[in-house]
């Protein structure tokens, strides 16, 4: 190990025979000095019990592994690929993999709850850090402990500092509708806002959905819509799927001009953002775009279609989780 005098810090290095070199810099040359001594007995331990390459891999490492190698076999989504190169920003992935434990885990969480993310944002850390290591383990031959991070993941959640996602339940309110489709059709603007939030409303569909529908995929006289790489907690790419529209969803699709392949040809993104603009500028509170596929679900329910048939607009393959969609106001329930 080496330490070397910086200009306001201490920067340690370690450096080892078939080893990664390692470095970190620090305010004081003592906790240079005690970051490199624990590096080094972590070495030290790796190779009297005769381990593998990966296991003196830092943590930074195997997701870059990752990254390229389980991204290759199942092409991920970008805002998976983004957490995990964030995760390269933190303490716990300059250490050896193989030598985190159970606190190193609740230390990182804890860390990110005290700096302000979410605990929902906190537990897809906790996913995707989860995910490298059982892939490493399986390839690599990493002797990394998962009970490590099972246990991790037990404490957190009794302390809440990770939890699921809160389940939105925003319907859009009398009046809202209205003045949101007056404010856009009174602004001149190159996307047609007006239709496609009304088409959100009738079809289901979440932004980043719409912005791919292709007209060669609108079938009229079915009265469907085919789809590619429908959202799925296990399988997105590649999964093509139809779904039913309704006549007035249509109507939207037809009257759009066709100036590209897609139907709506523009960024989710600046949908997302022109619809947020909107909300705040009419005084329209918590309402996201996203929402309305929500909205969208429930008036399908109201309209007196079965869960199986919802289902084939929404094209949930899970009805318990359609059910938590299904936000009927009660007196719209119909009478039979």
């Amino acid at each position: 190990m080496r330490i070397e005098r910086r200009e306001k810090s201490w920067r340690a290095i370690v450096r080892r025979k078939g080893e990664p070199t390692q470095s970190k810099s620090f305010p004081t040359k003592a906790m240079a000095q005690v970051w490199g001594d624990r590096l080094e007995r972590e070495i030290a331990e790796r190779r009297a019990h005769g381990n593998s390459r990966a296991d003196s891999m830092t943590l930074g490492a195997l997701i870059d592994w990752y990254i390229e190698h389980a991204g290759e076999l199942v092409p991920f989504g970008r805002s998976k690929a983004s957490d995990l190169r964030r995760l390269k920003s933190y303490e716990i992935a300059e250490r050896v993999a193989s030598g985190l434990r159970t606190q190193d885990y609740v230390k990182h969480c804890e860390g990110r709850r005290r700096d302000g993310t979410g605990p929902a944002t906190v537990l897809n850390d906790i996913v995707w850090l989860r995910q490298v290591i059982k892939a490493a383990r399986a390839s690599l031959g990493l002797r990394a402990s998962l009970e490590a991070i099972a246990d991790a993941t037990e404490h957190l959640r009794s302390t809440r500092t990770i939890a699921k996602s809160r389940v939105r339940a925003r319907r859009l309110e009398k009046g809202e509708e209205k003045k949101l489709r007056e404010y856009f059709t009174a602004r001149r603007s190159a996307l047609p806002m007006a239709d496609i939030m009304l088409f959100a409303i009738l079809s289901t569909r979440r932004q980043e959905e719409i912005v791919r529908i292709k007209w060669a995929d609108v079938d009229r006289k079915k009265g469907i819509v085919w789809l590619d790489d429908v959202k799925h907690p296990t399988q997105k790419i590649g999964n093509r799927r139809a779904f039913r529209i309704l006549p007035e969803a249509m109507a939207i699709i037809a009257r759009q001009p066709r100036t590209a392949p897609e139907v709506f040809p523009f960024n989710h993104r600046t949908i997302s953002a022109y619809f947020t603009a909107a909300t705040r500028m009419i005084g329209i509170k918590n309402l996201r775009f996203h929402d309305l596929r929500h909205e969208a679900t429930s008036r399908l329910f109201e309209r007196g279609y079965a869960i199986h048939e919802v289902a084939q607009f929404t094209l949930h393959d899970s009805w318990s989780t359609l059910k938590r969609y299904a936000n009927l106001k009660p007196e719209n329930v119909r009478e039979l």
